[in-house]
C-alpha cells in the first residue's frame, strides 16, 4: 500500500489592527442606538414614501435620483418585515404652540416654523412610528455604509502613498465629524453615496498601484478595477451627484491609460488588452449596471401609482391597474369609424386630451382682435366625455366601423368628428386666441357665411419605423397635418382666459421643422363605433378585442421614457426654511434641525465639527498654494521635492482636491433648492486631503527635528480639540442626553445657527 504523504500547509495573514480598530469605532458611532428617535426625521418623510411604495410594488418616479438608492433603503425595510403601511406626512415631532405650552426661542425668532397642525388641537404632536415600522432596519443600511466609509478613508490615504499615521488621522477626522455621523444614522442616502464614491476611488487606486508595481496582469488586480466600475455605477445609481466623481475618475483613468499607450516596454497586444479591459470595467460595466437598476425597478414596481399620469399612455397601460384596466380589451388598430381620445405626447406635468365643448370663441378678444366665433377646441387635463372623437372617412357619411374594419394608415386623409356635438375639427387662416402667430383650431359650425369648412387632416405616423404603417392604439405617435394649410395640430401650452375655462390652447402651427412632441398625439382610449344614431352613440360601449400593450413596449422603450422624464421633469422649487447656498457651506454658516422632542430640549441637528471644517479649509488653501509654487518652480527646472514625491502630490491633489471641486463647484450652476447635506461628499474629500498636507509639511518642508517635534505637539493638541468639539456637540448629534436651555444656548457658536431652545 502507498503511504499517505503529509504536506505542511502554511497560511499567512496580514491584519492591520489600526484598520480593524477604526472599523469597529465606525460601526459603534454609526449604529449605536439608531432606533432613536422612533419617529420620522427630516427627509425620512421623503424617502419613507418611496419605501412604502416599493413594499406595495406601486410605480413612482423621483426626479432627484435613479432608483438604486431607493432600492437599498427598501431592502432594509424588506428585511425588517415592513409592510409599507405608514403615512409619511410629517416629521416626527411636529410642535404646535398652545396657549399654555412653554415658549420656544431662537434667533432669528421668526424662523421657528413647524409642521401640520390639525384643526381643533392646541397641543404638541408627536408622529412616532407605529409598531409595524422597523426603525432599526430602515436605518441600518445607511448606518453601515457610513461606518464603512471610515476605514475606506483610511485605505484611500494609504493608497495615495501616505503613512499609516496619516491614514489614522484621516480616519479619526471622519470618525469624529458630527455631520457625517448624523447623516449616517437615518434613512437618508448621502452616507450610501459617500461609501460608494470612496469604494470606487480606493478600488481604482489599488488597481493603479498594483499595475505600477508590475502585477497588472493578475486576476486580483483586475478585480479591483471592475469593483471600481461597479462602485461608480452604484454611486450614480444612488444619486446623480455621483456622476461628478465618476467623471473625475474617468479623467484620472484616461490619463493613466494614455501613459500605458505610450509605454514602449509593452507590446501592442498588451496595450490593446489594457485599453479594452479598462473600457469594459469603467464604461461598459457601469452602463450595464445602470440599466440593471432600472430593470429591477420596473420589475418591482409593476402596479399603477400616483405618478402614472406623467408617463405616456403606453407606459401607463403596461402597469397593473389604472389605465390598463381601461385599455384592456380595446381594439389595437384605429379604423374609420373608431371612437378615440387623443392625448398629447408632450403635455406635462399633467396629461391633457384633445377636447371640445358647447362654447364658442368670443367674437372679439380683450385686445379688440376678432375671431371666427366657431366652437372652441382645447386640451383638457382630465378625462371627460367631451374628449371623444370619431375618425371619419371623408368619402363616406357613416360614423361606424365597417365589417371588416378598414384600418387607418400613414398618409390617409381623415375627418375628426367631435362625439358629443357632431362638429368637425377645423382650422383656417384665422389667428389663434393666445398665439396670434399660429392658426385658430375650432369645430366648424355652419353660420351661413362665406367661411368654408376646412376639415381635412392627413395622418402622419412619426414612429412608423417601429410601429409600422397602421395607426395603433397607444403605440403610434401621430401628427395631424391640415390639408388646406399644411398646419400641424399642436398644443401651445398657453392657458386660455375665463371664457376658455382656463383650459390649454390648441393651435395649428405651420412651423413643422423636425419632430416636436407638442405636435404628436396618441390614441389612449379606443372603441369601434357601431351605433348610427347620436343618442345611441353617446351611450355606446366598446366591443372587446383583447390586446396586451405591455408586451409591445420593450424594456428599452420604458427605460428611455422613464430616464427622459427624470431628467426633464422639474418640480416647482420653493424656498425652504433650512435651504442654503454653497457659499454658506464652506464656513458652515448654516445648519438643519432634523428632529425636536415635543416636550423637552432633546433635538438633532446637522451640524459639523467646526474645528475639522476650518482645518480642512486651511489644508485646501495650503495645498493649492504649494501646488502652484512647485509647478512654477518645476517650470524653471527647479525641483524642490523628488519626482516621486511630486507624482504622489499631484495624484493626491487630483483625487482629494479634485474630488472636493467636482462635488462642490457644480452646485453654483444648479437652480434647485440646496441644503447643507449636499456638501458632505465634497467635505469628505477635503477632510482626506488634510492629513496628506500635514504629512507633506512634516516630510518635506520642516528640516529640523525641533520643528517636527513642535508640529507633532501642535497636531496632538489639534486632534484633542477636534475630539472635544465632537463630544461637545454629541447631544445634538445623537439627540441625547437632554440639555438645559443654558447648555443649548452655549452651543450656538454662530448667530446663524438655528438651535431651538425651550424656555421652561
Amino acid at each position: 500500500m502507498l503511504g499517505l504523504v503529509k504536506l505542511p500547509v502554511k497560511v499567512k495573514a496580514e491584519i492591520d489592527l489600526v484598520l480593524v480598530a477604526v472599523t469597529i469605532l465606525g460601526i459603534w458611532t454609526r449604529l449605536s442606538g439608531i432606533h432613536f428617535p422612533n419617529a420620522a426625521v427630516f427627509d425620512e418623510v421623503y424617502y419613507g414614501q418611496f419605501v412604502s411604495l416599493y413594499m406595495k410594488h406601486v410605480f413612482f418616479i423621483d426626479d432627484s435620483g435613479p432608483p438604486f438608492g431607493h432600492m437599498i433603503l427598501a431592502l432594509g425595510a424588506y428585511l425588517g418585515g415592513f409592510d409599507g403601511n405608514f403615512v409619511w406626512n410629517r416629521i416626527g415631532a411636529a410642535v404646535v404652540r398652545a396657549p399654555s405650552a412653554p415658549a420656544l426661542s431662537s434667533s432669528p425668532p421668526e424662523c421657528v416654523v413647524f409642521w401640520r397642525r390639525p384643526a381643533g388641537h392646541d397641543c404638541v404632536l408627536c408622529s412616532e412610528y407605529s409598531r409595524n415600522v422597523p426603525a432599526w432596519s430602515l436605518r441600518v443600511v445607511p448606518a453601515v455604509a457610513g461606518a464603512l466609509s471610515v476605514p475606506l478613508g483610511y485605505l484611500l490615504v494609504v493608497e495615495l502613498g501616505c503613512s499609516h499615521v496619516a491614514a489614522l488621522v484621516a480616519a479619526l477626522l471622519l470618525l469624529t465629524e458630527n455631520s457625517l455621523v448624523v447623516q449616517s444614522r437615518f434613512m437618508l442616502l448621502e452616507s450610501v453615496l459617500v461609501f460608494f464614491l470612496l469604494l470606487a476611488i480606493v478600488s481604482y487606486l489599488k488597481f493603479h498601484n498594483a499595475h505600477s508595481s508590475g502585477s497588472g496582469s493578475s486576476v486580483s488586480t483586475w478585480a479591483w478595477l471592475f469593483l471600481s466600475g461597479a462602485a461608480c455605477a452604484c454611486a450614480v445609481g444612488v444619486k446623480y451627484m455621483g456622476l461628478f466623481t465618476y467623471l473625475l475618475l474617468l479623467l484620472l483613468a484616461g490619463g493613466h491609460t494614455w501613459q500605458v499607450i505610450g509605454d514602449r516596454k509593452l507590446g501592442n497586444a498588451t496595450v490593446l488588452c489594457q485599453v479594452v479591459g479598462r473600457g469594459l470595467a469603467l464604461v461598459v460595466l457601469p452602463a450595464l449596471l445602470y440599466l440593471g437598476f432600472f430593470y429591477a425597478q420596473l420589475s418591482l414596481l409593476y402596479r399603477s401609482g400616483p405618478h402614472d399620469q406623467i408617463m405616456s399612455s403606453a407606459f401607463q397601460a403596461s402597469l397593473e391597474g389604472g389605465l390598463s384596466r381601461i385599455t384592456q380589451g380595446q381594439p389595437l388598430e384605429v379604423a374609420f369609424g373608431s371612437q378615440v381620445t387623443l392625448r398629447n405626447v408632450l403635455s406635462k406635468p399633467l396629461p391633457c386630451w384633445l377636447h371640445s365643448h358647447k362654447a364658442n370663441y368670443p367674437i372679439r378678444y380683450e385686445n379688440g382682435r376678432g375671431s371666427s366665433h366657431q366652437q372652441q377646441v382645447t386640451c383638457y387635463p382630465y378625462k371627460d366625455i367631451n374628449n371623444w372623437w370619431i375618425i371619419k372617412d371623408p368619402g363616406r357619411q357613416e360614423l361606424v366601423v365597417s365589417s371588416p374594419p378598414r384600418p387607418v394608415r400613414h398618409g390617409d386623409i381623415v375627418q375628426l368628428v367631435h362625439g358629443m356635438t357632431s362638429h368637425l375639427l377645423n382650422t383656417h387662416d384665422v389667428a389663434a386666441p393666445m398665439s396670434p402667430h399660429s392658426q385658430e383650431v375650432s369645430c366648424y359650425i355652419d353660420f351661413n357665411i362665406s367661411m368654408p369648412a376646412q376639415n381635412l387632416w392627413r395622418v402622419d405616423i412619426v414612429n412608423r419605423e417601429t410601429e409600422h404603417e397602421v395607426w395603433k392604439t397607444i403605440l403610434s405617435e401621430v401628427r395631424l397635418v391640415h390639408v388646406n394649410t399644411t398646419a400641424v395640430l399642436k398644443l401651445s401650452g398657453v392657458l386660455l382666459p375665463e371664457w376658455g375655462f382656463r383650459q390649454l390652447e390648441v393651435v395649428g402651427d405651420r412651423i413643422s421643422r423636425g419632430h416636436q412632441q407638442s405636435m404628436a398625439w396618441t390614441v389612449e382610449e379606443h372603441r369601434y363605433g357601431r351605433s348610427r344614431e347620436q343618442k345611441e352613440r353617446e351611450l355606446e360601449l366598446h366591443s372587446p378585442t383583447q390586446i396586451d400593450v405591455s408586451r409591445n413596449l420593450s424594456f428599452m422603450s420604458k427605460f428611455m421614457e422613464l430616464q427622459w422624464k427624470m431628467l426633464t421633469l422639474k418640480n416647482e422649487e420653493s424656498e425652504h426654511k433650512y435651504s442654503s447656498s454653497p457659499l454658506e457651506w464652506i464656513t458652515m454658516d448654516t445648519n438643519i434641525a432634523y428632529w425636536l422632542h415635543p416636550s423637552s430640549n432633546a433635538q438633532i441637528h446637522l451640524i459639523g465639527n467646526i474645528v475639522t471644517w476650518s482645518s480642512a479649509n486651511l489644508g485646501l488653501v495650503v495645498f493649492v498654494l504649494l501646488f502652484l509654487w512647485y509647478l512654477l518652480r518645476r517650470r524653471r527646472k527647479i525641483e524642490d521635492i523628488p519626482h516621486a514625491s511630486w507624482c504622489q502630490w499631484t495624484l493626491a491633489g487630483a483625487v482629494c482636491a479634485g474630488g472636493w471641486a467636482a462635488n462642490y463647484l457644480p452646485f453654483f450652476m444648479m437652480e434647485k433648492t440646496l441644503f447643507l447635506y449636499h456638501y458632505l461628499p465634497a467635505l469628505t474629500f477635503k477632510i482626506l486631503l488634510l492629513p496628506i498636507v500635514l504629512q507633506h509639511l512634516h516630510h518635506h518642508l520642516l528640516r529640523s527635528s525641533l520643528h517636527r517635534r513642535a508640529l507633532g505637539g501642535l497636531l496632538l493638541a489639534w486632534l484633542t480639540s477636534v475630539y472635544l468639539v465632537h463630544r461637545r456637540f454629541c447631544p445634538l448629534t445623537y439627540g441625547q442626553p437632554v440639555l438645559s436651555a443654558a447648555e443649548l444656548g452655549a452651543l450656538r457658536w454662530r448667530d446663524s445657527w438655528d438651535i431651538l431652545i425651550r424656555q421652561h
